[in-house]
């Protein structure tokens, strides 16, 4: 099976797998406390989760378990390596972790948001929110009453809510690939009829900013799909321009 897979999109499957399960069989979940990435101002944030949390995924038995890693890494084995023998191996790795960066920072721009709508209530309330932020260290002991207060406790589940996963990267790595090749016919399990390739980018945009806004299907973090779409979208359009001058 990986006998015909280009080394980059191989290398990135064989260490999703192996990240997947040493923080699952080996260290009982507890890596997922250091290498998922949390709201960018919680006190359990560290500046290494912008590139670590791509290689984590939902654990087993919890939320969307194997599913999770599985919908990934079969996504990223359909569209990369056509996407990778096209544009070579430098360019596809440099696609693939700045989609992944890209989801980071539009799914952060959203939270920031979020977060700025609670603080402001919270100051309405007289509540102190450094307290709360403070308080919401994965290493504090003391006293929780704070979080007594609805609009508190929110703000604590914000900052210690976990973004993981490669999704944001795939979804760059299928934005890119609807460019690069728009007239590739698709087929999909639940759609009876092959669907333009061309046309994935504008679906993932439309579907992911409806669920995003709704709030629908909890837990899955939309706008960062949306972000690693966008930037995989770009860097396509750039390298194809770049390929195009070249022979002419």
């Amino acid at each position: 099976m990986f006998r015909n897979i280009p080394p980059v999109t191989k290398n990135i499957i064989i260490l999703n797998v192996v990240v997947y399960l040493v923080s699952n069989l080996l260290f009982s979940g507890h890596l997922y406390n250091i290498l998922s990435a949390y709201y960018p101002f919680s006190p359990n944030f560290r500046s290494w989760q912008i590139l670590t949390h791509m290689f984590m995924h939902a654990p087993m038995g919890q939320g969307m378990g194997l599913t999770h890693i599985l919908f990934n890494m079969f996504t990223l084995w359909s569209f990369g390596p056509v996407l990778e023998q096209v544009l070579g191996a430098k360019k596809f790795l440099l696609l693939y972790f700045v989609s992944g960066l890209g989801a980071f920072l539009l799914f952060n721009v959203w939270n920031v948001y979020e977060v700025n709508q609670i603080i402001s209530a919270l100051d309405q309330q007289g509540i102190d929110v450094a307290e709360v932020f403070r308080k919401s260290s994965q290493t504090y002991t003391g006293d929780l009453s704070v979080f007594k207060n609805p609009d508190a406790l929110l703000l604590g589940q914000m900052l210690n809510s976990k973004m993981l996963g490669a999704s944001g990267a795939i979804f760059g790595v299928v934005a890119a690939f609807s460019t690069m090749f728009p007239d590739a016919k698709l087929v999909f399990l639940f759609i009876p009829f092959p669907i333009k390739a061309k046309y994935l980018f504008p679906i993932i945009i439309v579907v992911s900013l409806y669920l995003g806004i709704s709030d629908s299907m909890g837990g899955i973090a939309h706008f960062a799909h949306i972000g690693g779409a966008v930037v995989g979208f770009l860097m396509a359009l750039y390298f194809r321009k770049k390929h195009i001058q070249r022979w002419h």
